[in-house]
């Protein structure tokens, strides 16, 4: 087997088995800022789910917006 068909092969391997959550929350984190590379970009329409990318959108926003709640509640007791 030559190099390229290992290389091949793995390149199959990893279009089908589904984004990880770190993946997901790093595709996510990306789109809060609007950038990702394009490598990312073609693999999360490969590999991933709306739903689940809407899901982990949400969840984010809500720590986001709970983070920046506790933190004006910190600076405004001073």
């Amino acid at each position: 087997m030559t190099l390229q068909e290992v290389m091949m092969e793995n390149d199959n391997a990893d279009t089908e088995k589904p984004l990880s959550f770190f993946q997901m929350v790093g595709s996510v984190l990306a789109s809060f800022f609007g950038v990702q590379s394009k490598k990312n970009k073609e693999r999360d329409f490969k590999r991933g789910k709306a739903s689940q990318f809407i899901a982990v959108g949400i969840l984010m926003t809500i720590v986001w917006y709970g983070a920046i709640y506790f933190l004006v509640n910190i600076v405004l007791e001073k």
